[in-house]
């Protein structure tokens, strides 16, 4: 199936079959492996990336659906505006120990912090539909879809909580 995608600014043309999905697209067919493939069950988060600033477990989702979308990868977000400081945060609270995990986090963190921005709840915000404080617990729980097998999660809310204040 002949279908284009938009991935990181730019265009490309594939002939896929339908089945591949936008993980194995991205890993195989365009050589950006900066996401990475965890449980392929979407479970863990590793392989987290953004559609339309919304984030994704790009292992769930078919690439042939992601036709219309602007796919955002890790291999971008040196180049975009909270993505950069996320990345510099995560590196400076030690938020990663052997990094598998790391690219989902961040392109998770990216997304959930622009959800918190837009007054989206979560299961744990104490106010419904008003502001909510970005607490720790509440950091935790909208970051709950990423799974980090090496335990760096200290790190990687105080990561967090540095950007939310900035």
């Amino acid at each position: 199936m002949n279908i284009q995608l938009r991935v990181n600014g730019m265009s490309y043309e594939l002939d896929l079959d339908p089945r591949v999905s936008l993980l194995d697209c991205l890993r195989e067919h365009l050589g950006l492996t900066g996401t990475k493939k965890g449980c392929d069950q979407g479970a863990c988060g590793a392989c987290t990336v953004l559609a339309d600033g919304q984030r994704i477990n790009s292992c769930l989702a078919p690439a042939v659906q992601c036709e219309d979308m602007e796919i955002t990868t890790i291999e971008a977000m040196a180049a975009h505006e909270v993505g950069s400081r996320v990345q510099d945060a995560f590196l400076a609270h030690d938020g990663f120990q052997c990094g598998y995990c790391t690219s989902g986090q961040i392109c998770s963190t990216v997304a959930m912090l622009a959800e918190h921005r837009a007054g989206m709840p979560s299961a744990v915000s104490a106010e419904h539909g008003g502001p909510v404080a970005l607490t720790d617990a509440e950091i935790r729980e909208r970051m709950a879809g990423n799974l980090c097998r090496c335990g760096a999660y200290n790190g990687i809310v105080a990561a967090i909580r540095e950007v939310a204040r900035s």
